[in-house]
């Protein structure tokens, strides 16, 4: 049988931590990419991962490059590359630079490995997939941003810290726009099957609600650079998806034009993820409330990626 090709493009803390989560699981063979500048550090992450094969008993290969040949024949791609944010910067902020670096990437993927998947999850993430597709001209299926999951995660975190319950019993749902712009969907989060508005008081769910939103920056304030475990994780959840098939429903920036009513933009919603990228897109009904939350947030994002599409024309 066929080892799945991962590539990762950019060997940062994301990069790097998606490399391990990786190669934990087995899930195929590894190229981490950077730069030339930091290709001594691609290289050498790369080497201390593949030498902790013996000890956590993985038998992936894992090599760290700054030659985009040795990426080409991916099964999928992942895309953390760009600057990362500082205390005081919304993802907004990184717009600029990251439109230029995820567009220069997005070409060399294109030219290596047009079969892949390619997962985002640069930041402005709704504007960088945006992107992506652009520059790559890849089927949207198979393109999706690395989002909700990561957004999930958080809401999930926190009910489970509120109610002292393990995090597996909690099952939960957010659309929208990535960090600030999600909208969790309290009427579809359950904690074993019991709706969570039955066990968390109404003041103290939107107080989690509103945490899960601002879970990135609150990790930038403490540690003063972007969070990577769990996007890590997160991108790795959704690569394990693809990878074998498992047709998950996960919520990922998906394209949706029909769906939803988004006309043609990428943006976070409930899909089903298998070998074929995003197979399908689910909807699920919206009371008035969320519909008029949800909506805010898609304006959102089409204004990004119009300031996103002014840097790719200019």
């Amino acid at each position: 049988m066929k080892r799945a090709k991962i590539s990762i493009i950019g060997a940062g803390n994301v990069g790097a931590t998606c490399a391990h989560w990786a190669a934990s699981k087995e899930l195929g063979d590894i190229v981490l990419l950077d730069i030339p500048d930091k290709v001594g550090v691609a290289k050498a992450k790369a080497l201390d991962l593949l030498c902790c094969g013996p000890i956590e008993r993985f038998d992936s290969s894992v090599i760290g490059t700054s030659d985009y040949k040795d990426i080409a024949g991916s099964d999928v791609v992942i895309v953390t590359a760009g600057i990362p944010r500082k205390p005081g910067m919304s993802r907004d902020d990184l717009i600029q630079t990251n439109v230029k670096i995820v567009k220069s990437v997005s070409q060399q993927i294109a030219r290596t490995s047009p079969n892949a998947v390619l997962i985002v999850v640069s930041n402005p993430l709704d504007a960088m997939v945006y992107t992506a597709w652009k520059v790559s001209d890849f089927p949207t299926n198979r393109i999706v941003g690395q989002a909700g999951c990561l957004d999930i995660a958080r809401f999930r975190t926190f009910i489970a810290m509120e109610l002292g319950c393990s995090v597996e019993d909690i099952t939960a749902l957010l659309m929208g726009g990535h960090g600030d712009d999600m909208v969790p969907l309290p009427r579809y989060t359950s904690v074993a099957g019991i709706p969570v508005t039955q066990l968390i008081a109404k003041d103290r769910l939107d107080a989690i609600i509103q945490r899960a939103k601002m879970g990135g920056g609150e990790l930038v304030k403490l540690m003063g650079t972007s969070a990577y475990y769990a996007p890590a994780a997160s991108s790795i959840q959704m690569a394990e998806a693809i990878i074998f098939d498992k047709k998950r429903i996960l919520p990922c920036a998906a394209y949706c034009d029909s769906e939803y009513g988004v006309g043609g933009y990428f943006v976070g919603v409930p899909c089903m993820l298998g070998a074929g990228g995003v197979e399908k897109i689910i909807e699920v009904e919206l009371d008035t409330a969320e519909r008029a939350l949800f909506d805010s947030s898609v304006t959102h994002v089409k204004e990004l990626n119009e300031i996103a599409e002014g840097f790719l024309q200019g």
